[in-house]
């Protein structure tokens, strides 16, 4: 099933003539056709940062202990490695993301302590 979707992952611009036109045209989604039939849907709540001065290698896994230290190692399920210019178009578009979420939802508190008080 190929979809159409707004990306801030992939930026194509024309060749333009000035700065300003460069800028506007920069600044504005551009459509990219995307093909997810052989996509696979993994469940990750954990989630590991590493690299190297060229690369940012992601890993995801699932911790069966989210509170406290777990007991048993977790296991690496998916691996994405990309470079930091990627990294950083990702970063803006997780943020948006998280930005309009919080903005119907509710602000997402990450300390899993202050959940837990706020639920007892």
């Amino acid at each position: 099933m190929a979809k159409t979707e707004e990306s801030t992952m992939e930026e194509h611009e024309a060749p333009a003539v000035t700065d300003s036109s460069r800028q506007q045209q920069a600044a504005q989604p551009v459509q990219v056709q995307v093909n997810d039939e052989k996509a696979m849907a993994n469940y990750a709540n954990f989630c590991r940062v590493t690299g190297s001065p060229e690369e940012l290698i992601v890993d995801f896994g699932l911790n069966p202990q989210p509170v406290g230290v777990p007991k048993d190692p977790i296991h690496v399920t998916q691996r994405v490695i990309m470079n930091f210019y990627t990294a950083k178009r990702l970063l803006a578009a997780l943020q948006m993301s998280v930005q309009r979420h919080e903005a119907v939802f509710g602000n997402l508190e990450t300390d899993i302590q202050k959940r837990l008080k706020v639920q007892q």
